[in-house]
């Protein structure tokens, strides 16, 4: 499991910066439009938790099972902001999936680690 959080935190920091740049081009047409979608803010906050997620990640790759808790609530957060908040931006459902399978392995995470570590 250590290699998974290294590169899921890693992959989550790169995709950190391409949601955050659709989120703002999605919120920029939702303003235009005038259309009431929060597409594009919950996008950041996707991007925000993905960031937050990836760091996480990276940095308790190692460690117990705190680390994994709050990667569970980090990706889970941002898993339900994406699929409830999407509207029509609907490559949020992409990354919000991401942020799921994230959050389901690190359940596994938990529940297959050895007692004595």
């Amino acid at each position: 499991m250590k290699t998974w959080k290294l590169v899921s935190g890693i992959l989550s920091i790169i995709l950190f910066a391409v949601v955050s740049m659709q989120s703002c081009a999605v919120g920029i047409g939702n303003t235009l439009q005038d259309n009431g979608e929060v597409g594009g803010s919950a996008g950041i906050i996707v991007a925000i938790l993905l960031l937050a997620g990836g760091i996480v990640s990276i940095v308790t790759r190692n460690g117990g099972k705190g680390g994994n808790i709050a990667l569970i609530v980090l990706f889970g957060l941002a898993a339900l902001c994406g699929f409830t908040m999407g509207g029509s931006y609907s490559d949020l459902t992409i990354w919000s999936a991401w942020c799921l399978i994230c959050a389901i392995l690190a359940i596994i995470s938990i529940v297959k680690k050895p007692k004595n570590q």
